[in-house]
């Protein structure tokens, strides 16, 4: 299915991109180039120089190099710290003071914050799995185990637990939250068994919950009795959550759409479905070209062309209501939007409502990559660690911070900063922090 943006360009509602646009991309894309460390390469004249023609005179007369530039990536850089620690005595030698070892990841480890931050990405952000990173390292001369790099991992993750659970009391805090969950496999003493990864996202904050189950006690455990608007599919497992007492429920229009470009192949009368839901997406998209997203103008919008589409769309709802038979892809199609129309309606009041739930499925892709790489987890507790993680770096990227250079402070910030303002190292106040 194609994307709506594409679908939109594809029915002539969205133009090509305009010139100026075009333009400022591509000096944004060479902003990173100019911004990168230059290292010098000379390359001297041949030794056996030719006489010139004319004169006979040899060209040793100097004249400003010809400048050429290459854009290289150098490999892994390790290094070994050598850390001293200065040390000194009283006149008669028996009082002696030595300054305090550095903190580090794990006590008397041979690894630091740099490059435990850098397997920490590797598998989260990149989905290598530990043996495969042992091998890349070996290739470049550095024989670290994948048994150590997991140990690191998993210290990693003790380490940042108090900052997780923050980013979990944070995404609950919030009056509109997004949720969705995947499958995950998990070594078991015989086979292989099924668990979930569940994603949070709320205000620039996603939070990973590692889960055995795929009951609504995750969801539960996350939002507890919170109020608010929280933007799921139809899974029951969120009706928990979601009481006149708790959280209103959003549906996801993407999610409909789904089923109805599945039924299309067989019954091309669900294009109409399809238009209409075409026409509540370029409502979005007029909203995020013009930076009015959230506004009392999208909110107007949203009130006029998005809820005419809609109302248009519960009329041929209605009236397609028997025309397939429930099992049918369009029947189904119409029946899943029919049920949930309540729920798929709240954007139209609720201007800080989505439309739909892409930015949670997005968010579990990096799951599907490491379903893919690495097969099935060792166990649960890996499963908490890689939630922790996961959590933390794709934040610090949602925040626009490099998750290596975060993580590797965070390591030994963390051990030193009280509970009490815990808070200073997540990623929107660690950006603050140094920027100040």
């Amino acid at each position: 299915m194609p994307p709506p943006d594409d679908a939109l360009k594809k029915r002539g509602d969205v133009g090509r991109i305009d010139p100026e646009e075009l333009r400022k991309k591509r000096a944004d894309n060479q902003k990173w180039k100019d911004e990168l460390p230059v290292e010098q390469v000379v390359h001297p004249l041949p030794a056996d120089l030719q006489p010139c023609g004319q004169c006979g005179g040899l060209p040793d007369h100097a004249m400003p190099p010809e400048i050429s530039s290459e854009y290289e990536k150098l490999q892994l850089r390790m290094i070994r710290l050598e850390h001293q620690r200065q040390k000194a005595r009283c006149n008669c030698g028996s009082h002696i003071v030595v300054a305090p070892p550095p903190v580090r990841v794990i006590d008397k480890a041979q690894y630091g914050p740099g490059l435990t931050a850098w397997i920490v990405v590797q598998h989260c952000l990149d989905s290598m799995p530990f043996y495969r990173l042992a091998q890349s390292l070996g290739r470049q001369g550095v024989p670290i185990s994948d048994a150590t790099l997991g140990m690191l991992f998993h210290r990693a993750a003790e380490l940042l637990v108090p900052l997780y659970d923050r980013l979990k009391v944070l995404v609950a805090l919030q009056d509109v939250v997004l949720a969705d969950e995947t499958r995950i496999h998990v070594q078991d003493k015989k086979k292989v068994r099924d668990a979930w990864m569940w994603v949070f996202l709320a205000q620039k904050v996603m939070v990973y919950v590692f889960s055995p189950s795929r009951s609504g006690k995750t969801p539960m455990a996350v939002l507890g009795a919170t109020k608010g608007t929280l933007l799921v599919d139809g899974y029951t497992g969120y009706n928990k959550v979601t009481t006149p007492d708790q959280r209103e429920r959003a549906g996801c229009i993407a999610h409909a759409r789904r089923r109805f470009f599945d039924a299309k192949e067989k019954t091309p009368e669900v294009q109409v479905a399809l238009d209409l839901i075409l026409d509540v997406y370029m409502v979005e998209h007029i909203a995020r070209e013009n930076d009015i997203a959230r506004s009392p103008t999208h909110r107007e919008l949203r009130q006029t062309f998005s809820k005419n589409a809609m109302e248009r769309l519960k009329k041929w709802l209605d009236t397609h209501e028997e025309s397939w038979l429930p099992s049918s892809p369009a029947g189904s199609a119409v029946r899943y939007m029919s049920k949930s129309w309540e729920a798929m309606t709240v954007f139209l009041e609720r201007v800080d409502v989505p439309v739909d739930n892409n930015a949670s499925e997005s968010a579990l892709r990096l799951m599907a990559k490491q379903r893919d790489s690495s097969l099935f987890l060792g166990n649960d507790e890996a499963g908490k660690s890689l939630a922790v993680l996961m959590s933390l770096a794709c934040t610090a990227v949602v925040h626009g911070i490099n998750p290596e250079t975060y993580l590797a402070d965070l390591l030994i910030r963390v051990q030193t900063t009280p509970s009490a303002r815990i808070d200073e190292l997540l990623p929107q106040n660690w950006v603050a922090r140094v920027q100040a």
